[in-house]
């Protein structure tokens, strides 16, 4: 008998070791839970994380970096290639452009009927045109008083010359009889009345600085 008591004895004493030890591996977790993880690894790994974000925003800056003469090189060459194509007027403010404007119709009305013998202008006015983009636009209300070849050499003329103009709300009326301008009578049956708006757009300036921010109150009122 007396060895069947000390198994048990020895059995006893294992279950309650086993028992103190799953009770203090079971404390220990709850004291990780607790007071370890909330207070040390989220906030460590959380660091990780920024720390790998700083580390990609570095690298990419370093690349843009590397690549700066690359664009301020091809930006350069875009910026000459503006430069020689005739697309924008080239007229820095919209006064001179619509003096420009002007002088080019007359030169093409001019052009296509010499001494104004079967085409005139008889009408352009400037029509103020608020800017609602980066490019603005300067237009002239046109109206003349031409044949109908005369009439397609004129529109032929502005839109396919340089700087490049535009022809828009175009209107044509045909008249049983016209006067032209420097005329004496009225001209030939089956002129028209032609009316539109002629434009163009001014090259686009630098974009303008940020303005620097107003000092705080506190800074200005000291001494």
């Amino acid at each position: 008998m007396a060895p069947n008591l000390s198994g048990l004895r020895n059995l006893a004493a294992d279950r309650e070791r086993w028992l103190a030890l799953g009770l203090l591996l079971a404390a220990l977790g709850i004291a990780y839970a607790v007071l370890i993880h909330p207070w040390w690894t989220v906030p460590m790994l959380e660091a990780g994380d920024n720390l790998h974000d700083l580390q990609e925003r570095e690298l990419r800056q370093r690349m843009e970096l590397k690549q700066a003469p690359q664009i301020k090189q091809r930006l350069e060459q875009v910026r000459k290639q503006q430069e020689t194509r005739p697309g924008f007027l080239p007229e820095t403010t919209a006064e001179l452009a619509t003096a420009g404007l002007v002088q080019r119709l007359e030169t093409v009305v001019l052009q296509a009927s010499p001494g104004n013998r079967s085409c005139g202008i008889v009408n352009r006015s400037p029509l103020a045109e608020p800017r609602r983009d980066r490019y603005a636009r300067v237009v002239v209300q046109v109206r003349l008083r031409c044949g109908a070849p005369e009439t397609a050499a004129v529109l032929h003329s502005l839109e396919s010359g340089s700087p490049r103009l535009f022809v828009g709300n175009l209107n044509l009326l045909s008249t049983r009889g016209y006067f032209v301008p420097g005329t004496a009578g009225p001209a030939n049956d089956g002129g028209l009345d032609v009316s539109f708006d002629l434009y163009g757009y001014l090259r686009p300036g630098p974009a303008p600085a940020a303005a620097p921010a107003a000092p705080a109150a506190g800074a200005a009122n000291a001494p």
